[in-house]
């Protein structure tokens, strides 16, 4: 962008033109190339380590909500056996709140 402003200052001296395309251009092949070599694997990156501390988060909830919720011990481990085999990585996660248990005499 900095070369194209400078090309249309220079729009008058047709000498100056060309200088300015070359700086654009030079912008450019900068920006896709650090683009493909450095960002776009930095942002995978970030996002696989993003998705796999969200699934770690989900699987402790999800102990914890069935745990709280009186579920047989067994029943516990087999829910999270299935977040462990990844067998629920294409279902987005349901968070579903726990009824409370009525503890009045």
């Amino acid at each position: 962008m900095i070369g194209l402003i400078q090309v249309m200052k220079h729009l008058d001296n047709i000498g100056e033109v060309g200088a300015g395309i070359a700086v654009a251009f030079v912008a450019t092949i900068y920006g896709v190339g650090s683009a493909n070599l450095l960002f776009l694997p930095l942002g995978q990156k970030m996002r696989s380590r993003a998705w796999k501390t969200m699934r770690m988060k989900h699987l402790m909830l999800e102990g914890i909500v069935s745990i709280t919720g009186g579920l047989n011990p067994r029943l516990v481990r087999r829910r999270l056996d299935a977040f462990v085999r990844g067998e629920n990585v294409a279902q987005k996660p349901k968070l579903e709140p726990v009824p409370a248990k009525d503890t009045s005499p």
